[in-house]
């Protein structure tokens, strides 16, 4: 089976999967009047067959639930919340310990994130 993690951010949006066990990390998606079609056309090409969606605590929590209600809307897969307390901050750590450039950071530490998310339910 194919897995999605998602990291949900009101700018950004995280995303890794998995497939045969293995974790890779996809290029963040805005979220943007797009982001639905972009994660549908994901969807797709990974096959993905379960999506995994890290939620916190407030308000980002609130509106994590308002994204994973719209998102079952569209799509007849498994959705599942993933207590996601410290990816980003465990993401965080990863690049500093491989000296990554800040450019870098930026571009890729949701996605990084996502990536923990998935790790945590798989393993």
């Amino acid at each position: 089976m194919n897995y999605l993690g998602i990291d949900f951010g009101t700018k950004r949006i995280g995303l890794a999967y998995s497939q045969q066990g293995i974790i890779f990390t996809i290029p963040p998606l805005q979220n943007d009047q797009h982001l639905f079609d972009n994660l549908l056309t994901i969807l797709k090409e990974y096959q993905i067959n379960k999506i995994y969606i890290g939620i916190s605590e407030g308000k980002i929590a609130n509106l994590t639930q308002r994204f994973i209600d719209k998102l079952a809307l569209m799509v007849k897969l498994p959705i599942e919340s993933v207590e996601e307390a410290v990816s980003t901050l465990e993401a965080e750590d990863m690049f500093k310990k491989n000296l990554y450039s800040a450019k870098k950071h930026s571009r890729h530490i949701d996605s990084m994130a996502a990536a923990i998310i998935l790790n945590r339910v798989i393993n």
